[in-house]
């Protein structure tokens, strides 16, 4: 069990997690080392920019760095965060968004895990692509997604951000992925959702699979909807967007939940 984290220390950690770019940085360095010059050239903000986000994060106990030679490296420290992670999480993060008619398209069960399947008319190494190049992807999803090496992000139309990492990439077969979401704002890393999608010929076109590990009935629920949008929008939007010459447009900007209406 994690030690509890001094009150005075929790309140520096929360100051400093409250800037995205603080979060994204984090992100970058949470399991891997990486120098100063890195970092700065991974965001579009200015090397001086970075380097106060790093001095904050320092302050909090949420970075170490060392010297070797002229250069600085920075490196993320897991366990400045262990315990907090349910303070962190936003009070709508596990609440289901309205209006995803795409669901229905695709079949989603619990077991041990959460299992979502669907058919796409795609043959299985242009759905592979699908969800490897960020174009592509973007287009089928009706949402920004960003790939960087083995990392993605994407922003939902209602404001959730997700970030997550490949951890296995098997073409055209696996994809082992780590990632989490955020409601407005950057996730704190530290406690990363793993899933595996895998794709099998069928037919003519090809069936996805996902496997998404749970630890609580909410996060199943939560995880029915959440590939049930994802697969359906893929079986939806896929055989339009990959061809160059169909225009898709972005999903408009909405809200997570529909207001509740009063009958009075």
């Amino acid at each position: 069990m994690a030690e509890p984290v001094p009150e005075d220390d929790v309140g520096a950690i929360l100051q400093a997690l409250r800037a995205p770019a603080r979060r994204e940085i984090l992100t970058l360095i949470w399991d891997e080392e990486r120098p100063a010059g890195d970092i700065a050239a991974a965001f579009a903000l200015s090397p001086a920019t970075i380097s106060e986000h790093l001095r904050v994060l320092r302050q909090a106990g949420l970075v170490e760095m060392t010297k070797v030679g002229t250069s600085r490296r920075y490196r993320a420290r897991p366990a400045a965060l262990a315990g907090l992670h349910a303070m962190l999480e936003g009070p709508s993060k596990w609440q289901i968004a309205d209006a995803i008619p795409e669901r229905q398209l695709a079949q989603t069960s619990t077991q041990r895990v959460v299992v979502a399947t669907v058919e796409v008319p795609t043959d299985r190494a242009v759905t592979f692509t699908a969800f490897t190049d960020a174009a592509l992807y973007s287009r089928w999803l009706g949402a920004p997604v960003s790939l960087d090496g083995d990392r993605f992000a994407a922003t939902l139309e209602w404001g959730t951000e997700v970030r997550g990492r490949y951890q296995l990439v098997v073409p055209p077969d696996l994809i082992v992925m780590s990632w989490d979401f955020e409601d407005d704002n950057v996730p704190v890393p530290g406690q990363p959702l793993t899933g595996y999608l895998r794709l099998f010929d069928a037919g003519a076109g090809t069936r996805v699979q996902v496997h998404q590990l749970v630890e609580t009935p909410e996060q199943a629920e939560f995880m029915h909807a959440a590939w049930g949008l994802v697969l359906g929008r893929l079986a939806e939007g896929v055989a339009t967007a990959v061809d160059p010459a169909s225009a898709i447009a972005a999903r408009a900007p909405r809200p997570k939940r529909r207001a509740v209406q009063s009958d009075m």
